[in-house]
């Protein structure tokens, strides 16, 4: 538990988590990229090993065939070797740039594309012996005690099960020529260590699933943190409610200066009402310059009576046009029917007083 004494209960939020990406934090399974790296690497040892072997012979022999005739010297000596190297380096490279690009994806798989420095730098709380304690008998800890223990064990019984199998093959090895020997010895190492980088790939996945899991449950947030969060994200809800409530101020203030230019107030007599005003020389169509619900409703018809405003209540259009419009928006397109009724209405009404 944190030392608030509050239980991390709510998922990590999408900020939380990229600070911690930020910071290097990520999750991640050794066992699973080692073990992909393995595998692959034994895969093309087997469909690519026999060529190499050529290669590497030819590329010897060619060097280092006539050594015999060759003067070799303090002087020559170093150029021979720089020529093996060559054709050694020549003939790795293709295979390790191949397991790098692989380890390369296996990461980003895990964690994504991610370069954090601040993952290496020194921290003195590395060192401190109490926080060493607490991360060696942690669940993680735990966790990696269990593995370590697991290795050791199916490294053992699969080398076991695997030599034991293979020994009565070893006897008629003794007749065979040294190639062959080596050729035997060397299936059968290829073939240890296949089983055994198959077993660390299911052990690796399941680690993958634990640290995500873990991961997860490090990140999780107490209910003071979301709060704490929320403030530097959204603003301070107390300042935020001020701001709205300025706002609102700022709005009805204006809305009431409006007020008095609208031609018609159409309401439910209790709930809502609607301020329109149109003018056929300056707009396409009647905008909305105020409205309102309950007590602002009352208030708008309150000024609409004191300027001899026409009020008309029509709770289905006022409805409408409450939940279509802003102040300020003209009225949409599937309402100008009604709301050309109305005004024609008004429009008699003032032309007959």
């Amino acid at each position: 538990m944190p030392e608030s004494g509050q239980e991390k209960v709510f998922q990590p939020t999408p900020r939380k988590i990229e600070k911690a990406r930020e910071e290097g934090n990520v999750p991640k399974s050794i066992d699973l990229g080692s073990a992909v790296v393995l595998i692959a690497g034994i895969m093309a040892l087997i469909a690519l090993g026999p060529a190499m072997a050529d290669q590497m012979k030819w590329a010897f022999y060619a060097i280092y065939g006539d050594l015999l005739n060759v003067n070799l010297t303090p002087d020559t000596f170093p150029g021979y070797f720089r020529l093996g190297s060559f054709y050694l380096i020549k003939l790795l490279a293709p295979f390790s740039i191949a397991l790098v690009v692989l380890a390369l994806a296996i990461h980003i798989f895990m964690s994504g594309w991610l370069f954090s420095g601040k993952a290496i730098q020194p921290k003195l709380n590395r060192i401190d012996p109490i926080k060493g304690l607490k991360r060696i008998f942690s669940i993680k800890g735990f966790v990696e005690l269990v593995k370590g223990i697991m290795k050791v064990v199916i490294v053992g019984v699969i080398a076991y099960f695997t030599i034991k199998a293979e020994i009565p093959s070893f006897t008629p090895m003794m007749d065979e020529s040294v190639v062959a020997i080596v050729g035997g010895i060397m299936a059968v190492a290829v073939k240890l260590a296949l089983r055994l980088a198959l077993a660390i790939l299911i052990l690796g996945i399941l680690d993958w699933k634990f640290q995500k899991w873990k991961y997860t449950q490090d990140l999780k947030m107490t209910k003071q943190e979301m709060i704490d969060e929320r403030k530097m994200t959204e603003g301070d809800p107390r300042l935020k409610s001020h701001i709205r409530r300025v706002q609102y101020r700022i709005s009805f203030n204006r809305m009431v200066k409006q007020l008095p230019e609208a031609d018609v107030v159409v309401s439910n007599p209790v709930h809502v009402a609607v301020a329109l005003k149109y003018d056929s020389d300056k707009m396409s169509a009647p905008v909305v310059i105020a409205k309102g619900r309950r007590k602002l409703a009352e208030r708008i018809k309150s000024i609409a009576r004191e300027h001899d405003i026409p009020i008309v209540e029509d709770p289905p259009l006022a409805r409408a046009l409450y939940k279509a419009c802003e102040i300020g928006w003209e009225i949409p397109y599937e309402l100008f029917q009604a709301v050309a009724e109305v005004l024609a209405m008004v429009y008699r009404l003032k032309e007959a007083v």
